[in-house]
């Protein structure tokens, strides 16, 4: 169901046995359907309802829903304080950005990898926080293979440093890197909060993390607990893709984080020899789709052979080619997210 289904039904539910006009909606201060979650903030009229308010939802709603979670406020008292959608800054962190795609395969850890670096080539203090638990694939494109993380004196996680950048990945934690991560939700959410919360990032103008693809409940997690400045969505030209970043799109603004833009890979070939770009999946896909969502697309990176085999041997083309054509399509799009997050 949707807010606006939810409303609709609580507006049938009526408090006549607490000598109270109108419905339940007309208590209702704010309601938000995260995933399978639905929260609900209730100003109570008159203390003592409870009971009664929570009963009625739940005998509502109990079978649309896999958890419902209802608060209440005291008359009066202002909803931004209401315990259920407060989000922590992580500390020391002036911008933390999301990197999400639709799916897999479209590049999406590539380009939080390489927009880390090129924020750092403009100055600012970066880190990069892995969290694609299940497939962790930072410390292969950083050059950070058997890397290990510390833990300092306070019981914080210690990032791991290259390149003035501090990295930070579920990787770091594995005996080596075919060992599966087998997690259920809440050891992953737990995780995660760690991640946040928990490690010794200190000052940092920006913190890039690489989402896992796809829905899940790494994003519903994030939603609920961090204060994000937006999100990126990677996506590639295909209709495939195109067709799943639309999902990726609407789940985030679903749970309330701002879509700051549309991230092109694998936009075009420019060929060696003649120097003309090749649009090898068609032209103007991306650009189409982003205008029909009302967002922006910040950047368009080229199909590059030298990007997938540096990749591959942990050397970003942001850090070691920085004159190819892929380097300078990463710093334009490192200029286009601080304009919007300034």
């Amino acid at each position: 169901m949707s807010v606006e289904e939810v409303v609709e039904l609580l507006k049938q539910l009526q408090l006549k046995e607490a000598q109270l006009e109108g419905s339940l909606a007309d208590y209702l201060k704010d309601a938000r359907v995260t995933g399978g979650v639905l929260s609900l903030v209730f100003e109570l009229p008159r203390p003592g309802l409870e009971d009664l308010i929570r009963s009625k939802v739940y005998d509502a709603l109990k079978d649309r829903f896999e958890k419902l979670e209802v608060r209440f406020l005291q008359k009066g008292t202002p909803v931004a304080s209401s315990p259920a959608f407060t989000r922590k800054q992580v500390p020391g962190v002036k911008h933390l950005v999301a990197v999400g795609s639709g799916k897999g395969g479209v590049g999406k850890s590539t380009v939080a990898v390489n927009l880390a670096l090129a924020l750092s080539r403009l100055g600012y203090r970066v880190g990069l926080l892995d969290a694609d638990v299940y497939g962790p694939s930072v410390p292969t494109l950083m050059g950070l293979k058997g890397a290990r993380v510390e833990v300092d004196e306070a019981r914080r996680l210690v990032p791991v440093e290259k390149e003035g950048i501090k990295v930070l990945s579920i990787g770091f934690m594995l005996p080596s890197e075919d060992t599966p991560v087998i997690w259920r939700g809440p050891m992953l959410m737990r995780a995660l909060m760690d991640f946040l919360f928990n490690t010794a990032w200190g000052e940092l103008d920006y913190l890039i993390m690489d989402l896992p693809p796809g829905t899940g409940d790494v994003q519903i997690t994030l939603a609920q607990h961090a204060k994000l400045d937006g999100s990126l969505v990677v996506t590639t030209p295909q209709d495939v893709a195109l067709a799943d970043v639309k999902k990726a799109v609407n789940m985030f603004k679903e749970v309330g984080v701002p879509v700051l833009g549309v991230v092109e890979n694998m936009a075009y070939f420019k060929c060696p020899s003649d120097g003309k770009a090749y649009y090898i999946f068609g032209k103007g896909k991306v650009e189409e789709f982003a205008r029909s969502y009302g967002l922006p697309l910040l950047g368009s990176i080229p199909v590059d052979p030298e990007l997938s085999r540096a990749s591959d041997e942990g050397r970003p083309v942001v850090l070691y080619y920085p004159e190819s054509e892929s380097a300078k399509a990463f710093m334009s799009l490192a200029r286009a997210l601080v304009e919007k997050t300034s």
